[in-house]
């Protein structure tokens, strides 16, 4: 199949590069020339594992090819993939101008049929929309051509994308139109061999199942961040609760994991834009309200530990910081934890030293050359002359460091894990004062 994928941001050169390892001619579209030329080149803008093995492939084989050609990509693909970025209006519902220009780009250009994909994550009735702007753009060339709208929100983990989209869990089409979902069953074909995991349904509910799923996951980690805050007051232990609660199939082990917040580009912007689609339809989301205020207050919950131990006047103090990016696998800081953390502990006087296996670059676009701010090359070299080490993403090089060495470096004998990435007793056994979130006191 010939396909056009507008936007080469997160999930439009995931997409393109998995569509095109199948076998598919794919034409990627950006209207930032940097972008295009650094895909030409052979780079990748985004830290993702597997993608830039994937994209080099398949522009090798001729089978993915970047343009910045708006006319070209649009003669080029029977299915027209979009997706470009829906960033947060000020009121927090999802901005679609990027979404509508490319819809009126499609109309202004097209020739004969055209499936027009919704990927990126929009407001339910955006099809609608992306429908009236193609037709404006028809009318106005005063021809009659055929097309079909199409919802097929993407469902991809940061960190495991290319792994979510070659074996996805389930595929969701929005759509009305017969030939545009026997175009998008043939389409997706290759990724089901094993079994029938796509399924159709009305355009407004698979617009709908996109919020929805996000806005569960993030009220099972609010939930759970909350019950942690619950557990230190009642000298219970979060983990041992995790398990008791995880093992009863009703509800499962994901997403159950105390923590010091989520941020990402997915999370907070899609409860924001739920919340604030119910408000336009005249009803108030009072469970995930709840959900959107308990995950603020939790990014803060670490430096209150850090006061707590150190007192509020943080200055002549300074501080390691593991982990930058709001997950692992990933140099998203987006809403990240760590930028709280570290705004926080510059307002309280004190300066840090942090390390992170890919975002530091990412972190110094955002905190500039601030001189409070620096960088280690090695998790432990962070460490040296800091009052207490404060774990903010759990990347797998942090789960077996020595604790001993850890103690040795630091001027006081304190670590505070956002992350809970370890059994309380084995950090305190090094003599290390160590709080978690949600774990027993000492």
């Amino acid at each position: 199949m010939k396909i056009t994928v507008v936007g080469t941001g997160y999930v439009g050169l995931v997409s393109g590069a998995c569509l095109a390892e199948v076998g598919n001619d794919v034409l990627c579209l950006d209207v930032n020339p940097e972008k295009i030329r650094i895909l030409k080149e052979g780079g990748i803008p985004i830290h993702e594992p597997g993608l830039d093995q994937i994209v080099a492939r398949n522009v090798a084989s001729g089978r993915l090819n970047f343009t910045t050609d708006i006319e070209a990509a649009v003669r080029h693909g029977t299915i027209q993939f979009i997706a470009v970025g829906t960033p947060p209006d000020e009121d927090g519902s999802a901005d679609l101008q990027y979404v509508l220009a490319a819809a009126r780009n499609i109309g202004r250009h097209m020739a004969d049929y055209k499936v027009v994909v919704d990927k990126s994550t929009v407001p339910v009735g955006t099809a609608d929309r992306v429908r009236e702007a193609i037709a404006a753009e028809l009318k106005i060339r005063g021809v009659e051509i055929p097309y079909g709208v199409v919802s097929n929100p993407e469902f991809l983990k940061e960190g495991a994308a290319v792994e979510d989209f070659m074996r996805p869990d389930r595929i969701v089409v929005g759509a009305e139109d017969e030939q545009a979902i026997h175009l998008m069953r043939a389409l997706y074909a290759p990724f089901q061999r094993n079994h029938e995991r796509l399924m159709v349904m009305d355009v407004r509910s698979a617009e709908l199942t996109k919020y929805a799923a996000n806005a569960m996951l993030a009220t099972r980690i609010s939930f759970m961040n909350e019950l942690a805050l619950l557990a230190e007051k009642l000298g219970a232990d979060i983990e041992q609760v995790r398990q008791g609660i995880g093992s009863d199939p009703r509800i499962g082990w994901h997403f159950l994991y105390a923590g010091c917040g989520y941020g990402g580009s997915c999370f907070p912007k899609d409860v924001k834009a739920l919340i604030k689609t119910a408000a336009d339809a005249g009803q108030h989301l009072k469970v995930l309200t709840a959900v959107e205020d308990a995950n603020d207050a939790q990014k803060e919950v670490l430096v209150a530990k850090t006061v707590a131990r150190f007192g509020e006047d943080l200055r002549g103090k300074h501080f390691a910081v593991w982990g930058l990016a709001f997950k692992p696998n990933t140099d998203d800081m987006r809403e990240a934890a760590a930028r709280v953390v570290i705004g926080e502990l510059f307002e309280r006087g004190a300066t840090v030293c942090a390390y992170d296996p890919v975002a530091m670059v990412e972190a110094r676009r955002i905190f500039g050359d601030d001189a409070r701010l620096s960088y280690a090359e090695r998790p432990m070299q962070a460490l040296e002359n800091a009052d207490a080490l404060i774990i903010v993403t759990e990347w797998k090089e942090f789960r077996s460091p020595d604790f001993d060495a850890i103690k040795a470096k630091l001027k006081s004998p304190v670590m505070i894990d956002g992350r809970n990435m370890y059994a309380p007793e084995l950090p305190r056994a090094a003599g290390l004062e160590y709080y978690g979130i949600g774990r027993k006191s000492a």
